[in-house]
């Protein structure tokens, strides 16, 4: 069956298992149920083979297996798989939440910094729309008020006008698309700082909330909520483990315990408490920011209030960035808020899963089972076994972490979150593990046991007992996510869990080590004008292509002439002389010839006559 075939085929079984969880009258989403066919097709009990085409009535079985898992509300199975579902669609770390926000916020923001950037205002009242939509975008970028309220407005145009007056409108207009965006930005700290400062010292900021003392409330209040449930957990999951240890121990106790499902609401007590505990981490991390946070805004104020001490004119490069600090640091407190809220949330909203607790161990039913049981806490079990260590000596082919001898050990990626690795397949128990008994590494992973019994069986043949583990888990699905068994089920693999399996560190091992190396063994063959590119080679043939094409030119015309400096240079003529051996002259008569009768007479003729009284050349 191809790719294609095979994923309509999934999608269609889904709907399909979703129409009919509908006419039952309950609501399940696609991920769910996505979830819950992948794990009654896992469940060998069901006898599905992954590797075939399943036939129209294995089809049917298992959209009716499904059916009835979904609808099975008493199962803790079920609630726990919702769990799960629920928070890998809806956690987010505190970065990409965050980074989500900013998004939000300025796509909220984006058309009126359109309509601010691409507007050409020609009139004076243009201008004065426009420098109002900047005041808007000043209000909603700092969060401080509501937009509706005129006091608020006066106050934002008071704070911007003393930074940026009307008389600058012509200058913003001016300057490109990106520039203005940028002064936009710099002038909602700007003002978001003033306004900061004018609450500090009661001349405004009615409107703005005092969030130090919010958070400084808040946070330990939502930390203790968070704390009260996970003690409730810790207790639950120490009595089921020591009920379902006494069942496998007296037999008449399994026969009485057996129509409980007390695994699964292990499973589930311990999935809540995996959760809580990552919240629980935020709200510390959260506790610590603000606390440094309210140093640093405290400082700033104080270095602020120094500065300008009642002067009437500050150098803004003193003040603008003391302003922008009070702004940047504004925006962090809003952020931790906006944490808190998403915590709370994610608390509040989480116990619904948990419910189920009550309904199937109600307190007077727990306090009658535990009668005559020793409940044992998961420090007390560590204590118990810490004086015991595993001997590296009794295992040959076995590599044995310890404190003493390993780097980041209290950092090491733990498999099956950090319960042992015996007791999950062999007895089904979620025991926690002791690291000081020794970290057994098998194929790049770190295992860790309750007792040094356990760690020795295990070490006896690790594929073995992990297999069994896989086993378990394939009949309890919720332990896929539950023991964060990822490199088994990669298809099943929370996406929060996948994307920061990076980031987990590898243990060093500590020894003293030296080498030595020569220098430069074989002469070096790198050609420096080698390219593995075709592409890069095409564009260098095309570039020398080119060239061959160009020449260099120049013109001058009688405007360009005068424009630049031009000079010439010439040979200067030199003075000639000659000299001949003698002087030598000759001399011709000079002509005289005159003519007479020109005037004319008293005869109507003229009779013109001519005389030549030149004289001969030998007479000269």
């Amino acid at each position: 069956m191809s790719c294609d075939r095979a994923e309509s085929v999934i999608k269609k079984i889904i709907r399909e298992i979703g129409h009919e969880c509908a006419a039952q009258g309950q609501t399940v989403s696609e991920t769910l149920v996505a979830f819950v066919v992948k794990a009654v097709v896992l469940d060998p009990r069901n006898d599905f083979s992954v590797d075939q085409i399943l036939t129209k009535k294995e089809v049917q079985n298992l959209i009716q297996l499904c059916v009835t898992r979904l609808l099975d509300t008493t199962n803790p199975s079920l609630s726990t798989i919702k769990m799960q579902v629920y928070f890998d669609m809806n956690y987010a770390n505190r970065a990409e939440l965050l980074s989500e926000q900013h998004h939000v916020l300025e796509g909220r923001l984006a058309p009126v910094v359109r309509d601010i950037t691409d507007s050409r205002p020609r009139v004076q009242e243009e201008v004065e729309n426009v420098y109002r939509k900047i005041v808007s975008y000043v209000l909603l970028r700092s969060g401080l008020g509501s937009p509706t309220d005129i006091e608020v407005v006066r106050e934002v145009t008071a704070a911007l006008q003393s930074v940026f007056p009307q008389t600058e409108m012509i200058t913003f207009i001016s300057l490109s698309k990106k520039n203005k965006e940028q002064q936009l930005k710099n002038l909602a700290m700007l003002v978001t700082g003033i306004r900061l400062y004018n609450k500090e010292c009661r001349k405004g900021g009615s409107s703005i909330d005092d969030l130090p003392a919010i958070l400084n409330e808040a946070i330990p209040s939502a930390a203790r909520a968070v704390d009260e449930s996970l003690n409730t957990c810790h207790k639950l999951a120490h009595q089921y483990t020591a009920l379902l240890e006494s069942m496998q121990e007296d037999q008449h106790r399994y026969t009485q315990l057996s129509s409980f499902k007390l695994k699964e609401a292990l499973f589930n007590v311990r999935q809540y408490e995996a959760f809580l505990c990552i919240l629980l981490s935020d709200a510390i991390t959260s506790a610590q920011e603000v606390e440094k946070m309210n140093v640093q805004f405290v400082a700033t104020m104080e270095q602020l209030k120094n500065t300008v001490q009642n002067k009437v004119s500050i150098d803004t490069k003193e003040v603008f960035p003391l302003f922008v600090a009070l702004s940047n640091l504004w925006t962090s407190f809003q952020d931790q808020i906006l944490l808190l809220s998403f915590l709370t949330d994610m608390t509040n909203n989480l116990q619904q899963f948990s419910e189920i607790q009550s309904q199937l161990f109600p307190e007077e039913v727990l306090t009658s089972l535990l009668e005559g049981v020793t409940v044992k806490s998961d420090e007390e079990r560590i204590r118990e076994t810490m004086g015991t260590r595993v001997n590296v000596s009794d295992f040959k082919n076995q590599e044995w972490l310890f404190p003493e001898t390993t780097d980041n050990f209290d950092q090491l990626l733990i498999q099956y979150h950090g319960f042992c690795a015996h007791a999950i397949g062999v007895r089904g128990l979620t025991l926690p593990g002791n690291p000081a008994i020794g970290i057994l590494k098998h194929k790049e992973r770190c295992y860790v046991f309750s007792s040094k019994e356990a760690a020795y069986i295990f070490a006896q043949d690790p594929d073995k007992f992990i297999q069994l583990n896989v086993e378990k888990a394939k009949e309890h699905a919720e332990l896929i996510q539950l023991l964060e068994l990822r490199h088994q089920f990669e298809y099943l693999a929370p996406y929060a869990q996948a994307r920061n399996a990076d980031k987990c560190l590898k243990p060093t091992t500590k020894c003293d080590s030296s080498t030595q190396t020569d220098t430069h063994i074989l002469p070096p063959t790198i050609v420096t004008s080698y390219e593995w590119n075709e592409w890069e080679l095409r564009r260098k043939a095309i570039k020398l292509a080119n060239l061959r094409r160009k020449l260099t030119r120049a013109m001058q015309t009688d405007l360009s002439h005068m424009r630049r400096e031009n000079s010439t240079q010439v040979y200067l003529p030199k003075d000639v002389s000659t000299q001949t051996k003698r002087d030598n002259s000759s001399n011709v008569p000079r002509p005289q010839i005159f003519l007479e009768g020109l005037q004319g007479g008293s005869s109507p003729t003229t009779h013109m006559v001519k005389v030549d009284l030149t004289r001969a050349v030998d007479e000269t």
